[in-house]
């Protein structure tokens, strides 16, 4: 009897992991999602067969639980990330500490692959929390596991994203479109393009650990993607670029507020472009053509059309 393969995604019922489960459950892998709380992850069932995806507790705080989530997997993937903090000392705990702890176990485990998925800019002299703790996370990563692949997405779009959606939500309800940082560079790459650069990383041996930028097809002027939103959603509003200084301020108040929707932290990134750096191994190299936005973001920005609806897209 043959046995099927192990692979744990760990923040497999976030955005991106949705696509890697159900490429890892085609593959006839049995999928373990660790995540703090498995309930999040029983809509992910239905993508493979009876008992193929199996939601696990592994919050990456927790040793035993992140050593019990690898045993015995041949491939690991680490997909956990935040975008703002709750509590102070929280991007270290997870960009960091907890990507440290997935390498750790892992390679005690005797996993085969793998696959960390940080971000462009990582860099731990970044004065960006974020960027800086994922530039920390990669360091550890690599020192624990050596041949770990290392893959470092710009902006993701898809369905489900919070970029998009987010101008598109703003285009809907608001009589004008502020612009932040309108010249600032990004890239956007889409989640199918991630989902399938990690199946590449895992099962190509070349790609053991390398380091991967990845990107769409074109860079983008942030000023440009709010008008391509307005232009998709038929929204005829004005662009109001915003001083720094005034939404930095704005942002220090907000960070106070339930559900912080906009921080100092994000404010530093949002400064920085967001593309992959000339030379960098990416998308090309792991032999995959990237999806432009032009293909894909219409379809679900339709619900913020008037008279809209939103669109029913297949992962």
């Amino acid at each position: 009897m043959t046995t099927r393969k192990i692979a744990t995604v760990f923040g497999g019922a976030g955005f991106i992991g949705r696509y890697v489960v159900k490429r890892l459950a085609r593959s006839g892998a049995v999928v373990r999602v660790a995540s703090r709380d498995p309930e999040k992850a029983q809509f992910l069932k239905p993508m493979g067969a009876v008992g193929q995806i199996v939601p696990l507790y592994a919050p990456l705080g927790d040793e035993h639980a992140v050593a019990r989530a690898v045993e015995g997997a041949e491939a690991v993937v680490n997909l956990v990330g935040l975008l703002a903090e709750r509590r102070p000392g929280d991007f270290a705990r997870v960009h960091a500490e907890g990507a440290e702890r997935v390498a750790t176990r892992a390679r005690a485990a005797g996993v085969r692959g793998l696959v960390h998925v940080s971000a462009i800019g990582a860099d731990p002299a970044s004065p960006s929390r974020y960027a800086a703790t994922k530039g920390e996370g990669e360091a550890r990563v690599r020192a624990a596991f050596p041949t770990a692949t290392i893959l470092r997405p710009s902006v993701v779009f898809g369905p489900e994203d919070e970029f998009f959606n987010r101008l598109g939500r703003i285009a809907q309800l608001s009589p004008i479109m502020p612009v932040i940082a309108g010249e600032t560079r990004m890239q956007p790459v889409h989640v199918g393009d991630v989902a399938d650069a990690i199946m590449v990383a895992l099962d190509n041996a070349a790609a053991s650990g390398g380091i991967y930028e990845l990107g769409g097809p074109r860079v983008w002027r942030f000023r440009d993607l709010v008008a391509y939103v307005l232009k998709v959603t038929g929204r005829r509003r004005t662009l109001v670029p915003l001083p720094m200084a005034l939404v930095t301020l704005g942002a220090a108040l907000a960070e106070h507020w339930p559900g912080k929707p906009l921080t100092r932290d994000q404010l530093l990134l949002l400064a920085r472009d967001n593309v992959v750096a000339p030379g960098a191994p990416d998308l090309a190299a792991l032999g995959i053509a990237p999806v432009p936005v032009e293909l894909v973001v219409p379809e679900y920005l339709r619900r913020y059309r008037r008279g809209g609806s939103a669109a029913m897209v297949s992962v």
